[in-house]
């Protein structure tokens, strides 16, 4: 069957397109060939293969690339129709993408792996939480412990007797000063 004579419809809005078959192999002259000379030494014969055979794989091959040119056209032709429907559409390349992108998403999402990710995470999260919970719940019970030793208690005079040395008995926080000294006291000694 010629392939020039084909139905190549698919519903192209090409209809009838006429195909140029100029440009196949058998049209391109070789230089130095002499039509008919299959078995030349430029060109020789596999071995196994008569001329009458390698006859009919070359007019073979010549109507295959005819039918690829012919479908590379109609491909073409509908990539364009494609093009010209989505612009129609108000469909841009910006637009698909964020659709591919936002679709992928959600099926990322709804994939068992993303399912279990997340609820390996979420679990993590609450035994993290409940430890964190637990280890400030046992400082602060070590630091109410501490303070009511004996050490912490004879260090937190040693600081209220310093204080004292330092600020003086009034304990209003003004400082004990001299009458030379001229510099201004702090109101609210670090103590």
């Amino acid at each position: 069957m010629d392939p020039a004579s084909q139905d190549i419809n698919l519903n192209s809005p090409n209809k009838g397109l006429v195909v140029d078959h100029s440009d196949s192999l058998s049209d391109v002259p070789v230089e130095g060939a002499v039509e008919g000379a299959v078995g030349n030494a430029a060109n020789p014969l596999p071995p196994g293969l008569t001329e009458e055979e390698a006859e009919e794989l070359r007019t073979e091959l010549t109507k295959v690339e005819e039918e690829i040119n012919t479908l590379r056209q109609v491909l073409s032709a509908k990539e364009r129709h494609a093009t010209e429907l989505k612009r129609k559409l108000g469909l841009s390349p910006l637009t698909e993408l964020k659709q591919n992108l936002t679709k992928s998403w959600q099926d990322v999402q709804t994939s068992n792996a993303y399912k279990k990710t997340q609820e390996t995470l979420s679990q993590a999260g609450q035994k993290t939480s409940a430890a964190l919970t637990t280890v400030g719940t046992v400082i602060s019970k070590r630091l109410g412990d501490m303070r009511n030793s004996a050490t912490f208690k004879s260090f937190e005079d040693k600081v209220g007797n310093l204080k004292y040395k330092v600020v003086g008995p009034k304990g209003n926080g003004e400082a004990v000063t001299s009458p030379t000294d001229t510099t201004p006291t702090q109101e609210n000694p670090p103590f």
